[in-house]
């Protein structure tokens, strides 16, 4: 029953509403499309996506042309609480960045060499070796920012003029402010790295020549390093702490199957020589046998049998002979024909030999470079719990020190772990202490309401029940009261005078008495007045022309 009122009141409502006057309808669409946008602005509210950071810390000049530009791309955005950043959509946050990027923002409140790009006709030289600079300096700045705990950076060149005279020439310098994040620093090798970054991009820039300043004031590019001036580099630090965790594990592993997890220390320090040395040594010994090999033998023998000259030197000796007298007893000089071939015979004969041997020479040439990282000494310290005992039931009972032979098991092991070596001066001590149990950490509970989590949850549940409380009111108050309206205004069946004479006349059969007609007629004058009105003159008008 319920389904078909409902079923008939739409025409009724419909028919009611087109026998509205212009201004009712005006009203009654007001009323709707109110209603309407109420109920769709509610919904969307429900379903706005939650806002995330586009960009933060911009500076003023950079944060109104981001602004332009999100107005022309028609992309929502809102301030934060403190007007520090700008907030987007989260579904839009990246392909915002990328849009604003290929405009080349944010620019960081910096010029780089797009300076350049906008050059005047006619513009000097000066002025162009200044834009030049000032686009150099910009493009470091950038470059220096993109750091990851630098917030901001400045830069300035000091460029001289070049000259032609060498011992006029004077060599660029330049300055580095960096503007660093609360509680971050630069390391010594990032330091480094915006040195030699500002000297590879400046022709001539030596890198002594180059300040590094931070927001404090403090000079970082010249502070000395503890490391290097102890000897060590970061990496032969690092190196150092590689052997020392090494024996440690390695110890803690051994010893732990026996005396349970969490019941040993150990710390190791070693002392490592990161020395380079090279030695080369060359050697000669003596022939210790003459089994020496022989590198070259020379032997020379000469034989002659030619006459000495005999007689003093001199003028007599030069004169021939004087003529022999009797009796002949001075024998004949040799050569001469009274010579004969005894004579010759006992004449003395020259004889020489000469013998040249070289050996090899015992040499022998050694060269000896020491590796470095060898460890020179190693002390090893190990602290060992006190064992607990096991009672009858299988539980841990009493803890009670280690033994003096389970001490000396223990040190022993470490002993041959750790590779010990009385000749490099190891040391080795172990100690047997009962351990503090750690201290828990007492974290107050929060309350349940300041539940991160939880206050996510309600303030999506709340969006949902406000807009179920809006929709409930707008039915309510607006809509069901407008077609209820609609529905109490069905205009009467128009009753014509032929009509009202069949149902005079069919009194008996409709069964209705003259007081039930006039009380209807008053009732449907009450409604309608306009149409009893339009009703009564049709009927003095028809009267009329049958008359």
């Amino acid at each position: 029953m319920a389904t078909a009122e409902q079923t008939s009141a739409s025409p009724l409502t419909i028919e009611a509403f087109s026998r509205l006057q212009p201004r009712q309808k005006l009203a009654a669409m007001l009323v709707l499309a109110f209603a309407i946008a109420l109920l769709v602005g509610s919904w969307l509210w429900t379903k706005e996506p939650p806002y995330s950071v586009l960009f933060a810390n911009l500076s003023e000049k950079d944060g109104g042309q981001i602004i332009a530009a999100l107005q022309q791309q028609n992309v929502p955005y809102k301030y934060s609480e403190g007007g520090g950043a700008i907030l987007v959509p989260g579904t839009m946050v990246h392909d915002a960045r990328l849009r604003l990027a290929s405009q080349g923002l944010p620019r960081g409140g910096l010029v780089g060499f797009e300076l350049m790009e906008n050059q005047k006709l006619g513009i000097s030289q000066f002025a162009e070796q200044i834009n030049y600079q000032r686009g150099l300096e910009g493009e470091l700045a950038r470059s220096i920012q993109s750091l990851a705990a630098v917030r901001g950076a400045r830069v300035h060149l000091a460029i001289p003029k070049q000259t032609a005279f060498l011992r006029d020439e004077q060599k660029p310098s330049a300055s580095v402010l960096v503007n660093l994040y609360a509680g971050r620093t630069l390391e010594p090798a990032q330091v480094a790295g915006i040195v030699h970054l500002v000297s590879a991009s400046v022709p001539q820039l030596n890198p002594a020549y180059i300040s590094v300043i931070d927001q404090d004031g403090n000079l970082i590019s010249q502070q000395q390093d503890s490391l290097k001036n102890a000897g060590l580099d970061p990496t032969q630090l690092r190196f150092v702490r590689e052997i020392e965790q090494a024996y440690i594990k390695r110890i803690e592993e051994i010893l732990t199957p026996m005396i349970g997890a969490g019941n040993v220390r150990a710390r190791v320090t070693a002392d490592v020589d990161f020395s380079q040395s090279e030695q080369v040594a060359e050697t000669y010994r003596p022939n210790p046998n003459p089994d020496t090999a022989i590198r070259s033998l020379q032997t020379a023998e000469t034989a002659t049998n030619s006459p000495d000259a005999v007689g003093v030197p001199g003028a007599l000796t030069n004169q021939p002979p004087v003529p022999a007298t009797a009796p002949l007893t001075t024998p004949a000089a040799p050569g001469t024909p009274g010579a004969t071939a005894a004579t010759a015979n006992k004449l003395p004969l020259n004889f020489s030999k000469n013998a040249t041997t070289n050996f090899e020479v015992d040499k022998t040439v050694r060269h000896t470079k020491g590796a470095p990282g060898s460890i020179r000494r190693m002390s090893v310290a190990v602290v060992v719990n006190h064992k607990r005992l096991i009672d009858k039931d299988g539980k841990p009972g009493k803890a009670v020190p280690l033994t003096a032979a389970e001490i000396k098991q223990v040190t022993d092991i470490v002993r041959e772990a750790m590779g010990f070596s009385q000749a490099r001066g190891d040391t080795l001590n172990v100690a047997n202490a009962p351990f503090t149990p750690p201290e828990k950490e007492v974290i107050p509970d929060s309350p349940i309401w300041k539940d991160p989590q939880l206050l996510a949850l309600l303030k999506e549940l709340g969006k949902y029940l406000i807009f179920g409380v809006i929709a409930w009111l707008t039915w309510t108050r607006l809509l069901r009261p407008l077609f209820d309206r609609l529905a109490t205004m069905v205009p009467p069946p128009v009753v014509g005078p032929s009509e009202v004479e069949r149902e005079m006349a069919n009194d008996t059969e409709h069964r209705m008495s003259y007081d039930h007609k006039l009380a209807s007629a008053r009732e449907m004058a009450k409604q309608d007045p306009k149409m009893m009105a339009n009703m009564i003159k049709e009927w003095v008008g028809g009267s009329e022309q049958q008359g």
